[in-house]
């Protein structure tokens, strides 16, 4: 669990299927609740960002409430905008189940392989912001060591951890990104497919269709079509 302090920023990858709840909660809120009922030492607020080792029963029952009280509000949202009895007895159970959880956790302690994958996403996370940042087709699995400050395998092992995509397939998903960018921001006649391929470093123009294809689910020639700002359906 993650208990996060006002103005704080968390970053974190999950596996695919993962789900998560979030409650935003002011500590001013949670001390009003306390202070009404004479229990202030119950909350500390978190320093920055924390990680939180809380019991999977008591975790588990907060989250299927969260999403219990997200999918009704979805489905009747007139039973909170407008009935202030069923609103305001959804915030004090909210805020009871959270600190019960609270109450009970304790610093988080990674394994082994938590520090591993943290290492990892760091490395993807320095390499990708550095990819992004240049917009030019010349760049290369070794300009991302270097940045990142690994070795070729360290990259592509941290990359098929965290991403399922070697180093060398990023790039490509990333230069078919940018084509893809200029076709759609093209006027009638402005360019060709085959002359943003090229500038972007893909020569087989086979090769280079299919890829785009499979990423996108169109071909080149299909998203230089449309007008910009159209939607594909």
């Amino acid at each position: 669990m993650l208990a996060a302090a006002p103005d704080s920023e968390a970053i974190f990858v999950a596996d695919a299927g993962y789900e998560s709840i979030t409650f935003l909660l002011s500590p001013d809120e949670i001390r009003a609740h306390l202070t009404a009922r004479q229990r202030e030492s119950e909350f500390r607020v978190p320093r920055g960002v924390e990680s939180l080792q809380v019991d999977r029963d008591s975790a588990r029952k907060l989250f299927e409430w969260g999403k219990r009280l997200v999918d009704t509000a979805a489905r009747q949202p007139a039973l909170f905008n407008e009935r202030e009895t069923e609103r305001n007895a959804a915030h004090v159970e909210l805020v009871e189940l959270l600190l019960g959880v609270l109450g009970g956790a304790h610093d988080f302690e990674p394994s082994q392989s938590d520090r591993n994958r943290q290492a990892q996403t760091l490395i993807v996370k320095i390499a990708e912001e550095f990819a992004l940042s240049q917009s030019d087709d010349h760049l290369y699995v070794s300009d991302l060591c270097k940045v990142a400050g690994v070795s070729e395998r360290t990259l592509e092992y941290a990359f098929k951890a965290v991403m399922r995509l070697t180093p060398v397939t990023y790039l490509i998903r990333l230069r078919l990104h940018r084509v893809r960018r200029v076709l759609l921001a093209a006027t009638q006649g402005s360019t060709t497919v085959s002359t943003e391929a090229l500038n972007w470093g893909f020569w087989h123009f086979g090769e280079f269709s299919r890829a785009y294809k499979d990423c996108f689910g169109e071909l080149p020639s299909d998203t230089l079509r449309r007008k910009p700002g159209e939607l594909q359906t």
